[in-house]
């Protein structure tokens, strides 16, 4: 068995954008080429305490994608089965729909092929349970210890769409939802991914979600995490479609009604989103954004700003970004 490669040269800020979008139509197992010092909880995960120096970090990525390919030739991408030129036009078209919303540098494609490695399940070696303050979140293989019986628990796989909560952007959205969500909170979450924002707001006590994604693989993710977590699917509501530019789903989503809208994605793409979603928040209304490279910051604030939105807080997790505001 081998498996074709298919590698996207990017710009790191662009990582996790493009990682979602692509394991979103079926890329999985992604890898990470670039010259980024480990943070201090990487190395703790890798059993390193000191590294040698590296090479100066020059923004540029490399993000490798692997796809089974049988012994006709062919390929299998989410169950169906496909080939590498149908597989290379479809992450050729992603790429070029990130660019209206994003810098995603070069943004070029190189397909190779590699021997047989079981790359889809060898990465789970690597991820383990963790926490997020007082959160457990654990994959499904493996056990809650007898210490952590009294924690919340967060179910969730690698792999289903965009993060497992691990990442900066991800756990600065989190805390300031623990701040804000009440019993009656309706919370509208863009850029859903696996839904873990949503999910956790729904576990904290909020009323209800509602979800919006580009891409309708974001539906069974979060059908599958919530079925997870023992969420009433009635609490969540997925929408597929981009809220910026598509009046159907600004008008399905609904106006004035959110308590507290969450955009953990790029700056580059809450800059237009936040003159759109200030129209979906309710007076006095919450607006947490997070997935902001530090030096995006004043960005984002002036883009909130703009909106006619109040500051309320900017909080920092290692290079990343969360700035809170409030519909006046």
């Amino acid at each position: 068995m081998k498996w074709v490669k298919f590698r996207v040269k990017t710009i790191t800020e662009a990582e996790d954008i493009i990682i979602s979008t692509l394991y979103d139509i079926g890329l999985e197992g992604a890898q990470i080429e670039d010259k980024v010092p480990l943070t201090a909880l990487e190395k703790e995960q890798m059993f390193v305490d000191i590294l040698p120096d590296g090479p100066e970090d020059d923004g540029i990525a490399y993000l490798s994608f692997f796809v089974e390919e049988k012994e006709d030739g062919s390929l299998e991408v989410q169950g169906m089965p496909t080939d590498r030129e149908t597989v290379l036009a479809e992450v050729k078209r992603e790429l070029e729909d990130l660019r209206m919303f994003c810098d995603i540098g070069e943004g070029t494609v190189t397909v190779d092929e590699t021997e047989d490695i079981d790359w889809i399940n060898n990465w789970k070696q690597y991820f383990h349970q963790f926490y997020i303050d007082d959160i457990l979140v654990i994959p499904s293989w493996e056990k809650i210890k007898p210490e952590d019986t009294d924690r919340m628990v967060l179910h969730i796989d690698p792999g289903t769409a965009f993060g497992t909560g691990m990442h900066e952007t991800t756990q600065l959205c989190i805390r300031q939802l623990r701040k804000y969500i009440t019993s009656e909170t309706k919370l509208l979450d863009v850029g859903t991914g696996s839904g873990i924002l949503a999910i956790l707001s729904l576990m904290f006590g909020a009323k209800h979600a509602v979800g919006t994604d580009l891409d309708v693989c974001a539906v069974e993710a979060v059908a599958q995490n919530c079925e997870a977590n023992g969420i009433n699917p009635a609490q969540f509501e997925m929408m597929i479609g981009n809220i910026i530019t598509d009046k159907e789903i600004q008008d399905k989503v609904g106006y004035g009604c959110y308590d507290i809208v969450v955009a953990n994605i790029l700056a580059d793409v809450l800059v237009p989103l936040t003159p759109v979603i200030v129209n979906q928040l309710k007076p006095g209304g919450i607006y947490i954004t997070s997935g902001i490279i530090d030096d995006k910051e004043q960005t984002v604030v002036d883009a909130v700003k703009a909106a006619g939105l109040k500051v309320l807080e900017v909080t920092y997790q290692g290079e990343w970004v969360s700035v809170t505001g409030q519909k006046v």
